[in-house]
This record gives C-alpha cells, structure tokens and sequence, in this order.
C-alpha cells in the first residue's frame, strides 16, 4: 500500500501550492473584503464573476494547472495523485474555481466521461472543460427526506422521443451563476421498477422553458455567489430523450459512479480548510498574550493544537486509503471507505476550525478572518451528498455483515 504521489503529481502539487500563496490568495483577500463590506451595508450579492478571477483562471491555464481532477483513464491522475491537490486547494475558497476542479462542475464532467453518449459529451463537456460554461447538479427536494434517495419525486417520464420533467428540487448548487447553462436532473421514470431502477439523470438546459430559479438559498447566511444553492422548478419541461444520460433508470448507477473520486475530493480540501484553519490558531495564540502569557499557553490550548493536529494526519491517511481503494478496486471495493472519510473529513474540519475561532475570540466570530465562513462550509458538507447518519449507517450495515448479521 503507496500512498506516495507520482513524480507529475508531486510536481503538480507544488505548482498548485506556490500559485494559490503569490497569486490566489490576494485577490481571494480583496473579494473577501468587498463581500464583507456589502453585506455589512446591505448592498444585493453580485452574482457576476470578478474581472480578476477570470485573469487567475486564464494565467493557471497558461500554465497547466488546469482540469486537474481528470481521472487516471482520461489522462488525468489517480485518486492517491489528485489528494493531495484537492488538500491544496481546500486551503482557499477561490482556489478550486480558478483551477476548472470546483464542485459541482467537476463531477458533472465525471458523469459526461463516464457515462455521457458522444453528442452529450460534444454538447457539454467540451464547454465545461474549457471553463466556458459551468452547471447545476439538481437531486435533493424540499417535499421529501433527501437523506434517502429514492424518495426523489420530481417526475422524468418518457413521451416518445421526448422526456416531460415535473417538480421542484432545492440546494441545486451552481444555479446562480452567470455562466450556468445545463443541469444533470434526477426524476422519477418507472415508479414499478427495482427501487434502485426507477430514476434517470437527464441533461436539462437551464433556458428550457418551464424551468425557474424560484430563489437563492442561504447557508447560515452565507449565498456563496456567484455560485449559489437555488430551488428550482420543473414545469412541463420538455427534453430529448437523447438528453437522458446512459438510458433510463440508471440514476443511481451512475451516482455511486460519481459519488466516489467526488468525496475524495470534498474530504481533502476539508483537511486542507483544517491547515488554514490550524495555522491561524497558531500565528494567533503565540502572538496574542493575555494574563501575562501567550494565550496559546492558556486554558490547554498547548493540548489542542496537538489533537488538531493528531486529527488531520489521521484523517488524511484515512482519506488516501479510501483514495487507494478507488485506484485499486474500483467504487465497490470501497464503499466503506468512502463513508467513513465522509463522516470523518468535515467533523475534524469542524473542530479545528471551531478551536481557531475560540483563539481569535470575538475576531473569529467576524468576517475580519475566513474562519466563519470555513465554519459553515464544514458544518455543510455534513449534510451535503448524505448526512452523517446515513454514511454511519452504511459503514455499520457492512462491518456487521462481515460477522454474518443480515440487513
């Protein structure tokens, strides 16, 4: 078992490193700023991307550190090669975007590669890959318990060469941004099949008529443009057939497909959130003093840094494993795998952003420093793509059956 990054990726990762520190880092600073300041004045979110952004994306084409997260068998990197990327980029919000590797774009390409018929993959994925356009990804509903899947109702019925969708979804993430033009909508095809065989994932242009953005969500009060979670409904939308990815039912086949590599992803850039997060604790408590005493001496905050740190390097060899099993076996040789870095990855993230926030005092509280914001982003992503329950339960359900407990 090698978890030790190929010579590529290595290099890559540098790369990655040095141009998020001289190049990402102080544009993210300004937009932070600026977003700061306009909530503070109660001034509308832009939902446009900044100038300068769109420079930062051109210059890490330039220089190749671009669509990254393409898989080994596309000519992209391994699981085990892409970590410690992902770590990297999770140390900045911008990062991913300015990279073409931010959610949910990444997975919907995933999807076209894997699973897209060539016209779909001529239609979508060359613009997505070019960062000409970005997408949604539209599964969980406001009517029902997201948590299990296949309670989906939006409906996806087949009418001759055509497919009618009927529904609203919500936390479609990617739908307010300027450049979204297609959605990968889960629906409901065949209600008497399989449990597992009753869905379809269909290609839905966001100008097809019946679809509305009904309004932008908030998380925690963070929108998150010019991305953002929106609720969207499905009035009689009318499609191709064609547009139905890998044929009708197939929906939960291709998630488990997609779900994998894509929380690898999500659980490295929550320990790379960890770093920043513990590095800021750090250059806090030792330059801050109270009671005549740094305050990283105070209170056991010694003790801290050392389980924050115990925390992330366990969570990040658990996450390589998980990332070794994928390259190794493929999505069902780790199922488990997947689970436990889902559940382990944004809890750690959590607590050391949590103890960051406790050293900054009431600093940490304001937008001053990025620790609220990361805060929300790792309380998230433990509901985001199942909640903690269901992954506990999944692990649960497969170490049992090892010692002969039926489900």
């Amino acid at each position: 078992m090698d978890f030790s990054p190929s010579g590529r990726a290595a290099e890559l990762t540098e790369a990655v490193r040095a141009f998020i520190a001289d190049e990402v880092a102080p544009v993210e600073h300004e937009l932070e700023a600026r977003a700061a300041h306009a909530r503070r004045t109660g001034r509308p979110p832009v939902w446009q991307v900044p100038a300068e952004v769109r420079e930062l994306q051109s210059r890490a084409r330039a220089r190749g550190l671009w669509n990254l997260f393409l898989p080994a068998d596309h000519d992209g990197l391994s699981n085990v090669d892409y970590a410690p990327i992902a770590e990297a980029t999770g140390w900045s919000f911008l990062a991913p975007y300015v990279f073409n590797c931010n959610a949910p774009d990444t997975g919907n390409m995933e999807v076209l590669l894997r699973y897209g018929s060539a016209a779909q993959r001529d239609r979508w994925l060359g613009p997505l890959l070019d960062g000409k356009i970005r997408s949604g990804f539209a599964m969980t509903e406001p009517g029902v318990a997201s948590s299990d899947a296949t309670n989906m109702e939006l409906t996806a019925v087949l009418d001759g060469d055509e497919v009618v969708l009927d529904g609203r979804k919500w936390w479609t993430t990617g739908v307010g941004h300027p450049d979204c033009r297609i959605l990968i909508v889960m629906g409901l095809t065949d209600p008497d099949a399989q449990r597992h065989a009753r869905h379809s994932m269909v290609l839905v242009p966001i100008d097809t008529p019946g679809v509305k953005v009904e309004r932008m969500l908030d998380t925690m009060g963070f929108l998150d443009e010019p991305f953002g979670h929106g609720e969207v409904s499905f009035t009689g939308v009318r499609v191709p057939a064609a547009n139905i990815i890998a044929g009708p039912g197939r929906a939960f086949e291709i998630a488990q497909g997609r779900l994998g590599p894509g929380r690898v992803h999500h659980a490295m850039r929550m320990i790379g959130l960890a770093e920043r997060a513990l590095h800021l604790a750090c250059e806090r408590g030792l330059s801050r003093t109270a009671f005549g005493k740094p305050i990283m001496n105070l209170g056991g905050n010694r003790e801290r840094v050392a389980d924050a740190r115990i925390a992330i390097n366990a969570a990040r060899l658990l996450i390589l494993h998980a990332a070794w099993k994928l390259d190794t076996g493929g999505p069902l040789a780790a199922v488990s795998e997947v689970s436990q870095i889902k559940i382990l990855a944004p809890n750690v993230a959590q607590q050391v952003i949590d103890f960051a926030m406790q050293i900054h005092g009431g600093a940490g509280l304001s937008s001053d420093f990025p620790l609220a914001g990361a805060w929300t982003a790792a309380r998230a992503v433990r509901i985001a793509d199942g909640p903690d329950e269901v992954h506990r339960g999944l692990v649960a359900r497969l170490e049992l059956a090892a010692h002969g407990a039926t489900r």
